[in-house]
């Protein structure tokens, strides 16, 4: 796991050294053990490495082919790198290293951009070709690992983070409207767009090539390209355990201790039960209460633990300084970012900051297996959309109250007829009566009039749309909600701390059976992960798997009423840097959250970021 920036300028001169130092200082954090920078010419490239797999300096970046045409700086992990260099060695391939680097730059000598769809892994990468004068980039088919891109005159700029290509210099800093509308509705920037105006994510399964001619980004991999599964119900109940098992097996294998964070839920419990059996070393696992969360799920996780051995450790993390941490969030994120369980995750891995480099968590389990509510409701959306009508009046008869408002809202949602707008307001809080933008000033709103913050979700649904409710949404989850909010959360709040996240469920092998098996294996008889649970009768505990499901509190409205209130207060009521912002307008909201009179949580900590954002970044309208 690492971190990886670069620049190919064909309109100047040479590319200094210099620069590209600049620009893997920036993401010094996301690895700290080695440094290696490449220029020649045209191109220059950056590394900053954290040593997993093969420690020794034959796994130092960038890495050139024996024959000093390819330069690679690659950022993840190659499960099937063993499999992949065993075909290489079969075809006279000779190998200096043990890491999964040196294969990949050798594949891709072999096989060009048809490596990619063949790696199972998380990785973003570069390739530069210097007798084609070319550079190749790709990100991992679902976005584990980011990357992010600038183009610039007659060339591009493209790193890890952020932070990494605003230090390569050059280019205004200015907000880009698109994304900010989409911020304000979903909490992130969704599919290409990020919150700066002419930098751009790739997007996941996607490869870029750019040379003197120009620049081409296609897909090398699509959902919709699976071939649906129709086995039984007894062979997918045992292909899933299988290939969950052989999942979480091959994300074990590394040069340095690995550990699992173990929340007591289904499928971090999973996690640790087959990885418990793979493990070469007694398994480490972790679980966390937070003086926050009146939920205390560690008596899960120590049910788990002893069942299966582990040298288990608890954690009790103090909020402290709140603010604090919201801002070397902001900072860590280098965007605006409002799914506030990237705190909880911070604290944690701050926490464990040099106890362990490896960990291996349960996201993406949902998205596979249809683990949330909604997925249940879409399920009879016929229904639900029949009763929403009357259901909305008789709502009206109901004492006023968090309950009463936020049935108010899905069947409000329930009632609007245009699918893709109806699919997408179930992704937020927000309403369209009480539109979040209305806290902005007249000049931010006419600017985000003028874009549709439901565009990705509307393409989407034209892709999927001959799909059933339940799998359309699961298609659609895994290429926005799971890159754009949850794996940016997980990659930003972990590697912040050096720390390596791997998610096993996202596994290539589990994933093309899991995501072509009928939504009826997923959502049966009103229970969610129906196939996944009972896949995993006899692995897990009962307790576990017939347990409800509850997430991590982040009691984010109770702090905007009491201990974050002046810190809200001074920063969104700053005359000298909201020129966004309605003063007036938030000063009211503020007032109303404060008071109890409305629950405002979310657009005051959206702003709260915008405006910390805005300020740390020196962003222009």
């Amino acid at each position: 796991m690492c971190g990886i920036c670069g620049i190919v300028d064909f309109s100047g001169p040479p590319v200094p050294a210099e620069r590209v130092r600049a620009m893997a200082d920036a993401i010094r954090h996301r690895g700290p053990d080695d440094e290696g920078i490449f220029t020649d010419g045209p191109v220059g490239l950056g590394h900053r490495r954290l040593s997993i797999i093969d420690l020794s300096p034959l796994g130092h970046q960038p890495m050139q082919s024996p024959d000093g045409r390819y330069t690679i700086v690659f950022n993840g992990e190659i499960y099937n790198y063993l499999d992949l260099r065993a075909t290489l060695e079969s075809d006279g391939v000779s190998f200096r290293g043990r890491s999964d680097t040196e294969v990949l730059l050798h594949a891709f000598m072999r096989w060009g951009n048809g490596i990619f769809p063949k790696c199972n892994g998380m990785y973003a990468l570069a390739i530069w070709d210097s007798r084609e004068q070319r550079l190749t980039l790709a990100r991992d088919r679902f976005g584990i690992k980011p990357l992010y891109v600038r183009r610039v005159k007659d060339g591009i700029v493209f790193g890890s983070e952020i932070k990494a290509v605003l230090a390569a210099g050059g280019g205004e800093r200015r907000v880009s409207w698109p994304a900010l509308h989409e911020f304000m509705y979903f909490g992130n920037a969704l599919g290409t767009h990020t919150m700066f105006d002419g930098i751009e994510r790739l997007l996941p399964g996607h490869v870029l090539t750019f040379d003197r001619s120009g620049e081409k980004t296609e897909a090398f991999w699509s959902v919709e390209k699976l071939p649906p599964v129709s086995d039984s119900l007894e062979t997918a109940t045992r292909v899933v355990r299988e290939r969950l098992e052989a999942a979480v097996r091959d994300h074990l294998i590394s040069d340095v201790p690995v550990g699992v964070f173990l929340s007591g839920g289904i499928d971090s419990s999973a996690i640790t039960a087959f990885a418990s059996r793979h493990y070469q070393a007694r398994l480490k696992t972790y679980s966390v209460h937070f003086d926050f969360d009146p939920i205390d799920e560690r008596p899960k996780a120590q049910l788990v633990a002893r069942q299966f051995g582990t040298e288990h450790q608890e954690l009790f993390v103090r909020a402290g300084n709140m603010s604090d941490v919201i801002e070397r969030l902001v900072q860590s994120h280098d965007e605006p970012f409002a799914d506030a369980a990237n705190i909880p995750l911070y604290l944690l891995c701050q926490e464990l900051k040099g106890a362990v480099k490896v960990i291996l968590q349960g996201d993406g389990g949902d998205e596979m297996f249809a683990g949330y509510r909604r997925y249940n409701i879409l399920a009879h959306e016929t229904f639900w959309r029949g009763v929403s009508g009357l259901a909305a009046i008789a709502g009206m008869l109901v004492p006023n109250g968090p309950r009463r408002q936020r049935a108010m809202r899905f069947f409000d949602t329930m009632n609007i007829a245009d699918p893709p707008l109806r699919l997408a307001m179930l992704m937020t809080v927000e309403t369209l009566a009480n539109r979040p933008t209305r806290l902005l000033s007249d000049h931010s709103r006419r600017e985000l009039d003028r874009h549709d913050p439901f565009q990705r979700y509307r393409d989407l649904w034209g892709r999927f749309s001959n799909l059933d409710a339940v799998q359309r949404n699961l298609y659609i989850d895994s290429l926005v909600l799971l890159p754009d909010t949850f794996l940016e959360k997980v990659d930003k709040s972990t590697m912040a701390h050096s720390i390596e996240i791997r998610v096993p469920f996202l596994d290539t092998n589990l994933t093309d059976y899991a995501m072509a098996l009928p939504s009826r294996l997923k959502v049966q008889r009103g229970q969610k992960k129906f196939i996944l649970r009972r896949a995993l009768r006899g692995v897990v505990p009962d307790e576990i798997l017939d347990g409800p499901k509850t997430g991590l509190g982040v009691p984010v409205a109770q702090w905007l009423r009491g201990p974050l209130n002046g810190y809200l207060r001074g920063v969104l009521l700053d005359d000298s840097g909201n020129s966004w912002l309605d003063r007036p307008a938030v000063e009211r909201a503020i007032n109303e959250h404060t008071s109890g009179a409305a629950n405002h949580w979310f657009v005051l900590y959206k702003l709260l970021v915008l405006s910390l954002w805005k300020r740390f970044y020196n962003v222009a309208a």
